[in-house]
């Protein structure tokens, strides 16, 4: 009974330092990753002595193969193919090529620096080339590249596990039967890769008919369904050939995402959540496990070989495979920058130290070392330094340009026009046939559908969008609109309009979904003044930052006379969500409320509407900026008549 709640105790434990950890990593803004990784290290036996992973026995094998095994589907489930495809020859050439130039690169490394004997360097190198979606996830999300990057990134980390944990089964498999030729090792690992990419197509296939057919079943139980589904294909993958069950879980999460089952988000959102509980509790018993001593006793001789992994190996790996792509130089200085190994290395190599000891191999505990080595040295130092790095090349989302509008109203197609005329991609969404024709009158590219169908906003590539605005008439369906497109497709910048009472507002909650336009005005209302011509579009040159600069213009935004729609900054153009966005030397793009005499508009109703010009406003540019002439009464009176 002891020994039964001494394990709840270590799992109760684990679990809550690595939610934890999660959280931490949330506040703190960095890779949640490196905290797993403390945490589990100042639990284990050389920390507090708290956690002990050895009392699991075989028990942790078993707990390792199956949330491997649940993270390599969500992996699988998350890539798209058609982003896949914008990058699918460095893709391939980096699992492929790149597999091979790790393994020789890394192998060459362990033996002249670390002074490993040959099998033993290569069998660390085989466990190594693996990145790894367990910490190149995570940190992506933290880091938030450019989406070419981060698709690029993410397949190689899903797709080279199975490859990687085969390889060092066939080399362990090598090292152990050394009469083994070439063409057996080859025929080994092409053997493993084919029985479970067939048998996780076939199982992802028959998952996909089934949760489409099957309306019975509520929500939650798919989910579960799906769940019991991938162990049950990675179990009878494994027992048909060991280490095929990864390539099974990769493949059956790919063809269920090509099925578009109508549970898909869901199915995604439950499984992106086991996976971040099976990332946390892993990490934490893996580091806990970890002895700091038999690092240090490695040498010198170990630090330069992850070093040469990481500053020579990587970057000639990645400029060889990517050396035809349409990337440019920082987007390949950061995928060879970012190469973090995680839980499919670290789990792996636990397992062949034990399996080398009993053979009567000498060095298993030191590929062990080694292993986890890389795992501390490519997670602290890649990951703590990719997000300045992506910064200071200019390479985050948020240098993403370009917009999708929802909603093809005049307000629309007059900000969908700005975004052209800047040279940015601009692409409208509507239901409506009329309001879609009246956005390709003006050449303006526009999809006549639904704002919440995932195809149509794959085909618009809104990944690659540095903005989504939804500007419908109707704030809740804005609101319903900006949440899913958060949650799918996390662009950089998400804006809607909503009334302050509008009862699902809630949901903008945490600043990840801002009120287009600094919010407090009606969309109706300002569409109606653009069809009378009762606008003008004006720009204004912000000056040296002063708190009180933009008060008059929230006085005449209070008043119903002044809409600010753009900044542009550094030649790129970003929605405004509060006049505190506002810096030195940027340019507020705004409408002027203008009205006209009904005769002007009698002599103009029969003639097509004028294109607004951009233009400095004297009755803006007057205003008053200073701290003495802030006050609404000081505010000169705007002219009623043109």
């Amino acid at each position: 009974m002891t020994d039964s709640f001494d394990l709840t105790l270590q799992i109760i434990i684990t679990v809550f330092a690595g939610i934890s950890a999660q959280v931490c990593g949330e506040f703190l803004k960095i890779p949640s990753i490196v905290l797993l990784l403390i945490f589990g290290i100042a639990l284990g036996g050389d920390g507090f002595g708290i956690l002990h992973p050895s009392e699991f026995g075989v028990g942790l094998e078993v707990l390792v193969a199956l949330a491997v095994a649940v993270i390599l589907f969500e992996g699988g489930l998350n890539l798209k193919l058609k982003e896949l495809n914008e990058v699918s020859g460095s893709l391939r050439n980096l699992v492929t090529i790149g597999t091979l130039i790790t393994l020789v690169g890394g192998g060459l490394a362990a033996h002249y620096l670390a002074e490993f004997p040959w099998a033993i360097a290569f069998l660390y190198a085989s466990l190594v080339v693996v990145t790894g979606p367990t910490v190149v996830g995570p940190l992506l999300k933290q880091v938030a590249v450019d989406r070419k990057v981060a698709t690029l990134l993410e397949g190689e980390g899903v797709l080279i596990d199975p490859v990687g944990a085969i390889l060092a089964v066939v080399v362990l498999d090598t090292i152990l039967n050394v009469d083994a030729g070439l063409g057996e090792v080859a025929s080994g690992l092409a053997l493993r890769l084919g029985i479970g990419a067939v048998i996780g197509a076939a199982g992802g296939w028959l998952m996909g008919q089934f949760l489409r057919l099957a309306n019975f079943l509520s929500e939650d139980l798919k989910n579960l369904l799906v769940l019991a589904g991938i162990w049950g294909l990675f179990g009878f993958a494994q027992s048909v050939r060991g280490e095929s069950g990864l390539m099974t879980a990769v493949v059956a999460g790919i063809v269920l995402r090509a099925f578009s089952i109508p549970e898909e988000r869901l199915l995604r959102r439950f499984k992106s959540q086991l996976t971040v509980l099976c990332v946390s509790v892993l990490f934490i018993l893996l580091a806990a496990d970890l002895s700091i001593a038999s690092i240090f006793a490695l040498g010198w001789g170990s630090f330069f070989t992850v070093a040469v992994l990481m500053f020579v190996v990587r970057p000639i790996s990645v400029a060889l495979c990517t050396a035809n792509s349409d990337l440019d130089w920082k987007q390949k200085f950061f995928v060879a920058w970012v190469a973090p190994r995680g839980i499919v290395s670290a789990s792996v190599a636990s397992l062949f130290a034990i399996i080398l000891t009993e053979k009567g191999f000498n060095g298993g505990a030191s590929i062990k070392a080694l292993v986890f080595l890389t795992i501390l040295m490519t997670v602290f130092i890649q990951g703590l330094s990719a997000k300045w790095i992506a910064r200071q090349l200019k390479i985050t989302s948020i240098e993403a340009r370009g917009a999708v509008i929802v909603g093809s109203s005049p307000l629309s197609r007059l900000l969908a026009q700005l975004f052209q005329q800047q040279g940015e991609s601009v692409v409208i969404i509507d239901t409506d046939p009329k309001a879609c024709e009246a956005a390709r009158t003006e050449q303006l590219e526009v999809y006549q559908s639904s704002a919440l169908d995932g195809d149509v906003l794959e085909e618009i590539g809104i990944s690659s969008m540095g903005a989504f605005v939804a500007l419908t008439t109707n704030g809740e369906v804005n609101l319903v609109l900006a949440q899913r497109i958060m949650e799918e497709f996390h662009p950089p910048r998400v804006a809607a309009f909503f009334e302050q009472g509008d009862p699902d507002n809630a949901i903008a909650n945490k600043g990840k979904i801002s009120q287009v336009f600094g919010g407090g005005f009606s969309v109706k209302v300002w569409n109606q003044y653009i069809l009378d011509q009762q606008v003008k579009l004006g720009k204004t040159t912000i000056g040296p930052r002063d708190k009180n600069q933009t008060l008059p213009f929230q006085t005449l935004i209070d008043a119903g006379k002044f809409l600010p729609l753009l900044i542009r900054r550094q030649a790129s153009l970003m929605i405004v969500r509060s006049l505190e966005d506002l810096k030195a030397e940027d340019e507020l793009i705004y409408l002027l409320y203008d009205p006209r005499p009904q005769l002007l508009k009698r002599l103009s109703g029969g003639m097509q509407a004028p294109r607004l010009l951009l233009e400095t406003l004297p009755e803006v540019e007057k205003l008053p900026r200073s701290p003495q002439a802030i006050a609404p009464t000081a505010l000169p009176e705007l002219p009623e008549n043109s």
